[in-house]
């Protein structure tokens, strides 16, 4: 039709192309199947976009045609009239087909001459336009009709119900096939008999009724009959039927349909017989709750979500004594007690929100003026509160007397921790002591009587001892974590493989160690033998949580963390290396690796652990720039993995200390200062220092250090205690002495090492520390390094 109007109007205006196209939502595409053009002159026929020919669409969406007499002179195409010109077009007339207000064709003109578009040419081609789209119209109305009528026939036939149509005047005249195979009979059965040749003789006279009711009315039509099958059994049916109304708004026909309802008619009737039943339980349950309302020992409790009680059960007298009288209608929170009044009326608000509170404790109080607590269980519904409460108070009292007895307990055994351990020092140094003094006596002794033999065995012995007593105080101060570490580039599995031995004799032949070294560990700066005390503790640690034996796994690894990852450990992004203990032992619970860090919580049992190992190694952890991360799951076992940051450099292998006799000798000059308070210190420092040729000069205090330092005297080291009398410790006088003396070498010799004194374990260049006691060798080597160093 599109393609006959447009050649219409191309013959009768004598024109050279002339096409009808349909266009997209956007406007911005036309498709056009086919066009008339004439003899030699190219069809358009495919997709085209109207931006490529300039502005040939402007106000066809608002339903105006867009009419150019010249492409070469109009504004909205001499601008580029190129593309127009190539598929020769010099005149055009676009006009729109527009349906429901949208534009949804354009029918195009084309002539490849200037052309005058007068008046009755343009309404000859609106005209044109116009009756070929009111008959494309119609005949799509009339396809899509018939279609419609051809779906609605299959759907009908495809339907598992019964479907039938009637005229204006209830005449029956069609029915699906479901119908006739159902009822066993034929079209021409159905026509000769009637429809209520097939209802039960029962149900005819009321179908007939609501039928004659429905077109008289033209209202919707709905009633309950049977139907016979075609094995003469009668089956319950919903028929229902709707009117179709015409333009004037008049029935011109209905369409029905039947639903088989047998079924759910049975299940109606079976239904009915259960609730007979039903209601019989419902009024046994009945009576049993009701029994157990009134003997139950526990408090029960209906309320508003207001707080105002509607139903009490008998236990309230009982345990409180209050009447159901004195409590009905008042609210519970009268009865709460003052502590507990913000906690319960939160509880509350949780109810009336939907919240099941599945345990809840509080206080009410007695009718004599004391409280008791209860242990709620409460679930809300639409309107009330039920909740049921439990007497708890000699739980709660046996539970107060229980931590009471506890914290003496643990009082007591902190108590006795702290005595032990001074009883142990006690004993150890004593014992020390006296192996020095008596040492030095026997020396003494020796020597006053000119026996020089043997002198040996009395110095070796008393040196003995007091090595001992070093290496006792040593471990003294890092179980307090008040050492100063001396950080060292470590092979940390060299550590390891050195402490092999010693933690296999720790934790007995029950437990098995494996030891796993990773190949190319980074070096880490680190105290040695403070790493090598937190390795023995994890792994005595680790033993204990193996009551029946197990195996213990040490491994080391390079780890290389990013931003997340440093994240999760709370360490900087950066390179490190870890050194894991793992154990097949008991595991721990979050709660207990939330609080395993904290000094003396431990989950030993009393008198088996300080609560001090984990918190050690925590504070040696961080004060190394490090971590300590704890990975457990309860009946897995535990891994503990302390994190160390990578040293860029090579690890230092063992050194031992040189013999006295061939210590480093002094170069000619070389002045050492010795600030110390105790006189024997600075004695025997001074008496090795002038040994190997240095000049000593000695100070008591860190006043008289100052000035020596503030003078013109020549000094290449100053060795001073840390801890000094008169208001400056030696970190401060010796800062004070660097501001004349900027390259002043320093040594710290101190038996206590705090680390606010030499600046919390962070020295600036040029500066050492060495721990008393010390033996002369490691002073004497020290100081020529300090001396020597650049």
């Amino acid at each position: 039709m599109a393609a006959a109007g447009a050649e219409i109007m191309a013959r009768t205006l004598d024109l050279d192309r002339a096409g009808y196209g349909t266009v997209d939502a956007a406007l911005e595409h036309i498709e056009v199947e086919r066009d008339w053009t004439a003899p030699g002159v190219a069809s358009l026929a495919g997709r085209h976009r109207f931006d490529d020919y300039g502005e040939v669409r402007a106000g066809l969406e608002r339903g105006r045609e867009v009419v150019i007499p010249d492409v070469t002179a109009d504004p909205r195409t001499a601008g580029n009239p190129g593309p127009l010109l190539g598929i020769g077009v010099r005149a055009l007339i676009n006009v729109p087909v527009m349906e429901h207000g949208r534009i949804v064709a354009v029918f195009f003109l084309h002539d490849r001459n200037v052309r005058d578009w007068r008046p009755d040419k343009l309404a000859f081609v609106r005209d044109v336009a116009e009756r070929t789209r009111a008959a494309i119209e119609r005949t799509r109305a009339e396809a899509s009709r018939r279609e419609s009528e051809e779906q609605f026939r299959v759907f009908a036939q495809a339907m598992p119900n019964h479907v039938w149509a009637a005229d204006a005047g209830g005449e029956l005249y069609w029915f699906n096939e479901q119908v006739y195979a159902f009822s066993g009979t034929s079209p021409g059965d159905l026509d000769r008999m009637g429809w209520t040749a097939i209802v039960h003789p029962d149900d005819v006279e009321a179908a007939g009724r609501a039928w004659a009711a429905s077109l008289a009315s033209g209202a919707h039509y709905e009633t309950e009959f049977r139907i016979r099958r075609a094995d003469g059994v009668h089956r319950w049916f919903l028929v229902r039927a709707e009117p179709i109304r015409g333009p004037d708004g008049a029935v011109v026909r209905w369409i029905g349909t039947n639903t088989d309802m047998e079924d759910s008619k049975q299940a109606t009737a079976q239904l009915e017989r259960l609730n007979e039943g039903l209601e019989q339980q419902v009024e046994e349950r009945t009576r049993d709750r009701d029994r157990m309302w009134r003997l139950s020992t526990d408090v029960m409790l209906v309320a508003r979500f207001d707080a105002t009680i509607v139903a009490v059960n008998p236990a309230w007298t009982a345990l409180f004594g209050w009447g159901e009288t004195e409590l009905v209608g008042r609210s519970f929170m009268d009865l709460v007690h003052p502590d507990d009044a913000g906690s319960t009326a939160a509880a509350a608000g949780d109810l009336s929100a939907g919240s099941v509170i599945p345990r809840f404790e509080n206080r009410y109080r007695h009718k004599d003026g004391s409280y008791r607590w209860l242990s709620w269980t409460a679930v809300p519904d639409e309107d009330f509160i039920h909740a049921v409460g439990r007497d708890v108070t000699s739980e709660k009292e046996a539970a107060q007397a229980l931590a009471r007895t506890e914290e003496a307990l643990r009082q007591s055994q902190k108590m006795e921790a702290v005595g032990q351990l001074t009883g142990g020092l006690a004993h150890d140094f004593n014992n020390l002591l006296t192996g020095i003094s008596g040492s030095l006596e026997l020396l003494q002794t020796r020597m006053a009587q000119g026996r020089l033999t043997d002198l040996d065995r009395y110095i070796n012995a008393a040196q003995g001892a007091s090595k001992r007593a070093a290496a006792l105080t040593h471990r003294l101060l890092a179980f307090s974590r008040r050492q100063t570490l001396d950080p060292k580039p470590t092979d940390v599995n060299a550590l390891v493989h050195g402490m092999e031995e010693l933690v296999r004799r720790t934790v007995g032949p029950s437990v098995h160690i494996e030891v796993v070294g990773a190949a190319g560990l980074w070096p880490a700066l680190v105290d040695p033998p403070q790493l090598e005390n937190a390795l023995l503790n994890l792994c005595i640690n680790a033993r204990d949580a193996m009551p029946d034996g197990g195996r213990i796994t040490i491994e080391t690894a390079n780890k290389w963390l990013d931003d997340r990852a440093a994240r999760d450990r709370d360490l900087p992004p950066g390179q490190y290396l870890s050194l894991c203990v793992t154990d097949t032992g008991t595991g721990m619970t979050p709660d207990v690796i939330a609080k395993a860090f904290d000094p003396f919580f431990t989950t030993k049992p009393l008198g088996q652990g300080t609560g001090l190992g984990l918190s050690m190694i925590y504070g040696f952890a961080r004060q190394s720039g490090g971590q300590v991360r704890i990975y457990s799951e309860v009946g897995q076992g535990t891994t503990m993995c302390i994190y160390l940051p990578r040293h860029y450099g090579d690890a230092e292998g063992a050194e031992g200390l040189p013999d006295l006799a061939s210590a480093p000798r002094a170069e000619q000059g070389e002045t050492v200062l010795i600030v110390d308070d105790e006189p024997s210190i600075r004695m025997l420092v001074t008496e090795v220092l002038e040994d190997l040729g240095y000049t000593a000069i000695e100070a008591a205090d860190a006043s008289s250090g100052l000035k020596v330092l503030q003078s013109d005297v020549r000094i290449d080291l100053l060795v001073t205690d840390v801890g000094l009398p008169g208001g400056m410790n030696g970190r401060q006088m010796a800062d004070a002495g660097r501001v004349n003396r900027p390259g002043l070498k320093v040594l710290f010799i101190t038996g206590y090492a705090e680390n606010a004194a030499v600046g919390n374990g962070h020295l600036e260049p040029g500066m050492a520390v060495l721990t008393k006691p010390f033996v002369m060798e490691a002073l004497a080597s020290r100081i020529k390094e300090l001396i020597a160093a650049p």
